[in-house]
Order: C-alpha cells, then structure tokens, then sequence
C-alpha cells in the first residue's frame, strides 16, 4: 500500500470547548473546509462512535462522493474517521488542544491506496500536487476556513 499523509495546524483564540462544538459539528464542514460542497448524515445525529456522514467534494477539478463512518469521538479533544469507499481509502483525524492563547487545531489525513499501474495515473509528481499535499506542520488556508469570527494566529511552523 502507498500513502499520503497530511497535516495542518491552527492557532485560534478561542476556548476549546467553543472551537470544538463548531470544528466537531459535520454540518459546519462546508464553512470550515472550502473543497466540502455538501454534507449528507447517513445515520442519526448527534455525532457518536458508529455515526456515517457522506460528503461531496470538489479536488482538483473532480467531484469526490465518500461516506465517513466516526471511530473515536472524544468530546473537545479528538475526533477520527474513516472511510473504504469512495476514490481511496482515508482516515481523518483531528485534534484541539489548549495552549496560552486559545485553541492548538490539528487535523491530519491519511490516504492509502494500493500501488498498481492502474493507479499511478493518480500520483501527483511534488510540483504538481495540491498546497496541502505538500505541506506538514502548517494550516493550510487554501483547504481549510476559519469558523467565522474566530480570530486566528498565523500558522504554526
């Protein structure tokens, strides 16, 4: 199997428990996330262990469909899902934490695939992969919004 893993981090100056109730709601995913065009619940709110949640997006020029199943769900701190379908398999997994000055938002995604010539088509060479692809330990703006209103700092890293 190949992967791609992606990391971004954010400071933003406001409490966890605040930036939690927003980053952790699915329904904000299209605020929060700029290639998430749609959100469809596949089981019941509120979100929980066990909970699918489709979405719908736009990544370089294609519409993605995938349906997340939660994982681990730990209120203002930790949230993991995972998904089989859709073009590859992915975990996302995302993380708040209290520093002096607000909230430390982590978010990282793990896609793996198995490596066939079939799927090398889909490889992106460095200089042509997406900002995010390239990028570790920083938020990456052109993916990712800020909860309007919240004020952020500049990226870590």
């Amino acid at each position: 199997m190949r992967s791609v893993d992606v990391e971004t981090e954010v400071v933003i100056h406001c409490a966890r428990p605040e930036v939690a109730s927003y980053a952790m709601d699915p329904d904000h995913a299209t605020s929060w996330y700029r290639n998430i065009r749609q959100v469809e619940w596949k089981s019941e709110p509120p979100l929980a262990v066990g909970s699918w949640i489709a979405f719908v997006a736009r990544f370089l020029g294609r519409e993605l469909r995938y349906t997340y199943e939660v994982v681990e769900l730990v209120p203002d701190q930790r949230f993991v899902m995972r998904t089989s379908d859709g073009p590859f398999p992915m975990e996302t997994t995302s993380t708040r934490l209290d520093v002096a000055d607000g909230t430390r938002m982590t978010s990282g995604t793990e896609e793996s695939r198995p490596v066939s010539p079939a799927s090398r088509h889909r490889r992106w060479p460095a200089p042509c992969a997406p900002p995010t692809a390239r990028t570790s330990g920083s938020c990456s703006r052109s993916s990712k919004r800020t909860p309007r209103g919240a004020d952020t700092a500049a990226p870590a890293g």
